[in-house]
């Protein structure tokens, strides 16, 4: 499936009117199943989608170790669908808790019941090399095609310690894109590696705990941070910067 279609409309202005056609980002369920019992239907932007799938599962708990794990993708139905094969020994505690909702583009964590069980702190960092993280961002918007195109897609991107920019993955979905990025990084067995994880929207309590769970210290976002994601990077020993752009950025924690 495409990740950019083009629909027409009409262009306003003080002065005229004009028909255009847009290019707009896709936004399409997939349906995750694990041993073909339903998981959860979220709604992404098409493309990297074992990226995807591998990052939420990461993320929520539900998977650590990928290694006795199949994927059987199916997109001649209705919707498209994956189905994870693993034993279910190998299935961790996020499993029970399995959401079995749907989980908008906008939005990772509608439709819980409780906020999720956090455990540890990752170790205090030092972090002054203030550099990084803008030209860690002017990389990423480099990569960032969907959005050069449709102006409408998220983007999270990994640097390394010495400020390589690893991966960057698009999606409609904020939390999406970080588990997009996440995964691909997994998969390759790089995710040590990662040190700081941009963002290019703002940062909720959630993204705060998927940069936990992949154990990375650093987290920047363009935009702003809400309160509880600021109250959990306290907590969790996460170095937080919100802001960055125009020159400037702000260090919460």
């Amino acid at each position: 499936m495409e990740d950019i279609k083009k629909y027409d409309g009409f262009k306003y202005t003080e002065i005229s009117k004009k028909k255009v056609y847009d290019d707009i980002s896709v936004e399409a369920p997939l349906r995750i199943l694990i041993n073909d019992a339903p998981f959860t239907v979220t709604m992404r932007t098409p493309g990297f989608d074992l990226d995807l799938v591998i990052g939420l599962l990461f993320a929520e708990d539900v998977l650590k170790d990928f290694s006795n794990a199949s994927f059987i993708w199916d997109d001649k139905s209705d919707i498209d669908t994956v189905n994870l094969k693993i034993p279910v020994s190998f299935l961790s505690k996020g499993y029970m808790n399995a959401r079995n909702f749907l989980s908008v583009s906008s939005c990772g964590v509608c439709g819980k019941t409780e906020l999720p069980d956090i455990d540890g702190k990752l170790n205090d960092i030092t972090f002054e090399n203030n550099d990084m993280i803008p030209l860690g961002f002017q990389k990423m918007k480099l990569q960032q095609h969907n959005f050069l195109t449709t102006g409408g897609c998220h983007a999270a991107g990994i640097l390394d310690k010495q400020g390589n920019l690893m991966q960057v993955r698009e999606d409609i979905g904020r939390h999406n894109a970080v588990d997009k990025v996440v995964g691909s990084l997994l998969q390759n067995n790089e995710l040590p590696k990662a040190h700081i994880l941009l963002v290019s929207g703002r940062i909720s309590y959630e993204i705060v705990i998927k940069c936990f769970r992949a154990k990375i210290p650093v987290l920047a976002a363009v935009s702003s941070p809400s309160s509880l994601a600021i109250d959990y990077a306290k907590e969790l020993g996460i170095t937080l910067f919100a802001f960055c752009r125009e020159g400037k950025m702000t260090r919460y924690s």
